[in-house]
């Protein structure tokens, strides 16, 4: 089969197209012929190994995981003679960050206890790709660490992104006021995806206009703790999902876990976002009732993934970058 291959840390040119050995499933194991991926940050965090703790998790001189890519979407080809959950034929979605990615690929095997849930009906693969890290990321970040309830008023930062894009409509779910952070050419978007109020970043700042919020979701993390708090009503959460430089991750961590103790706002990182079915299920019955439409910016093949790579770093990405996966009469 045909795989997405780095044997080394470095930028996207590291990345080769490779023919390898096409995965067989173990007894607990089923094998998806893979349709459709999508392309995250962790994708380039990984592969060049930023931040340098990467290393001690990954491989210290050179990546443990030769295959990145977490989100998929594909069709069960072949299951072990354990599984029970899915059968040949299954159109189904998954997360495989702690089941050794392999997304880039035109085959991968997962246990049929990972983050692996049956595709909705009204979705196509690419759209189904786009879904499992980012709108888990969004929805653990509201939900459980922002603990959102209806009527509250909540901003989020980097609207227009991956994460963001599925924030905003996850937060319209809840029942909340939604204001949505992005640049000049995403305000229309942001607007159709359900944001009742949007702010472009280029003429408002969010932190200085006196606008109060109970919950603020940040996307980016390119804000400083005290901004954070200036936005944030008496009793208000910030959770930071994004990642923007060691020294605001720095300010993020240890001077929004003071002003957390010491006062009446929260402000800290979410966390690393953890992959289950339960959350995929929950996500899945958003996508069913129309609640959550995923935003597809752009679509590559699986031998630019390299380019795709490239552009999600960019940091101007309007919803997702996913990567499409053709087979020839012969897989």
């Amino acid at each position: 089969m045909k795989a997405i291959v780095y044997t080394e840390y470095g930028p996207p040119d590291v990345l080769q197209l490779k023919e390898v050995g096409k995965p067989s499933p173990n007894d607990n194991e089923v094998l998806i012929k893979v349709h459709a991926a999508s392309v995250n940050p962790l994708d380039w965090h990984l592969l060049r190994a930023t931040p340098f703790l990467v290393r001690l998790t990954e491989g210290l001189l050179k990546p443990k995981k030769e295959i990145l890519g977490a989100d998929v979407a594909g069709r069960v080809e072949e299951v072990g003679k354990n599984v029970k959950q899915f059968q040949t034929g299954d159109e189904v979605l998954g997360d495989f960050f702690v089941d050794g990615l392999g997304g880039f690929a035109e085959y991968v095997c997962v246990p049929e206890d990972a983050a692996l849930v049956q595709k909705p009906t009204n979705l196509t693969f690419e759209e189904a790709a786009a879904v499992p890290v980012a709108a888990v990321t969004a929805l653990q970040g509201l939900r459980d660490k922002g603990q959102v309830q209806p009527g509250q008023k909540v901003l989020i930062n980097g609207a227009s992104g991956g994460v963001g894009t599925f924030a905003v409509q996850i937060a319209k779910s809840f029942g909340a006021e939604v204001t949505g952070v992005c640049s000049t050419r995403n305000l229309d978007m942001v607007r159709s995806i359900g944001a009742d109020h949007v702010i472009d970043y280029t003429q408002e700042d969010f932190t200085q206009n006196g606008q109060r919020y109970d919950l603020i979701a940040d996307a980016v993390g390119n804000r400083s703790v005290s901004d954070y708090g200036r936005a944030l009503g008496p009793k208000g959460i910030c959770v930071i999902i994004g990642y923007s430089s060691p020294v605001l991750l720095f300010q993020h961590t240890f001077q929004g876990a003071w002003i957390s103790m010491t006062g009446s706002k929260r402000i800290g990182l979410m966390g690393t976002m953890k992959p289950n079915k339960k959350d995929l299920v929950f996500m899945k019955g958003l996508l069913e009732a129309g609640k959550v439409v995923p935003v597809i910016d752009r679509r590559y093949p699986l031998s630019e993934v390299a380019e795709a790579i490239r552009y999600l770093e960019g940091g101007h990405a309007q919803g997702k970058v996913v990567i499409t996966v053709g087979h020839n009469d012969k897989t």
